[in-house]
Parts: structure tokens; sequence; C-alpha cells
């Protein structure tokens, strides 16, 4: 299945929500970190912005569905 490429706002919003919530864990082992460059290396292309997405908990997917807009939802819905 071919996913399309989001616009750049809706690809900046899902890394915008998946950086504000890796940034309330603590970093004492470098697990934060990982995950922020993990998500700053990430292209707008195909789904990859899908990857901010997936790499939560459900219970933080829903704190990331809470903090976008609702063009991203309907992207994120479209994807999943």
């Amino acid at each position: 299945m071919e996913h399309p490429t989001p616009s750049e706002e809706i690809f900046n919003d899902m890394k915008k929500a998946a950086t504000e919530i890796w940034n309330t864990y603590d970093d004492t082992y470098g697990y934060r970190a990982e995950k922020l460059n993990r998500i700053n290396s990430i292209q707008n292309y195909a789904d990859n912005a899908m990857v901010a997405y997936r790499m939560f908990d459900g219970s933080n997917q829903d704190k990331m569905r809470a903090l976008v807009s609702a063009e991203t939802l309907d992207y994120i819905d479209q994807n999943l």
C-alpha cells in the first residue's frame, strides 16, 4: 500500500507533538535523546511522519492525538 506524503504543516505538527511528549521523559540513560534524534532525522516522504506516531504506546498516541490539529488527525487515521 502506498501512503501519501503529508503537507509540511501536518509533518511538522506530528514532529512537534512527538517532541513535546518525549521532552516529558527523563533522559538519565539517553532514551529520550535517542527518540528525539530519531524524530529529528525523519524526512517528509510517504508515511515517514507516522514513525513519530507509531513509536508510542497507546497512551502516548492518545496524548499525541490531543496535541495535533484536526487535519493531522485525519492524516493519522488514514494511515493507520
